[in-house]
């Protein structure tokens, strides 16, 4: 989810997977995929960042737990596992 304004500045939050387009024309609007359509404050630059900045924490979460999945499953087989700065700093 992005949080993004509306005019009246009450944040909501959207799902970014959701938005058909961004049209700037001059207020910012935001189509979901069903006709639905959100003007908010933010310009389309700032909607594009944040889009970017969401999937790139699902990215790093998603590659995060496979490396803590991989490490419990090596340490259960008695196995040797990479350890990295960040493992050796959880232990």
């Amino acid at each position: 989810m992005i949080v993004v304004s509306k005019l009246n500045k009450e944040r909501f939050a959207v799902n970014p997977d959701l938005i058909q387009r961004i049209d700037s024309a001059p207020d910012t609007i935001l189509t979901l995929v069903d006709g639905t359509k959100y003007i908010v404050r933010e310009s389309m630059v700032e909607v594009i960042e944040l889009i970017a900045q969401q999937r790139a924490e699902v990215i790093a979460r998603a590659h995060s737990v496979q490396l803590e999945t991989e490490a419990e499953q090596a340490s259960a087989h008695g196995t040797l596992s990479l350890v990295t700065k960040e493992t050796e700093e959880n232990n």
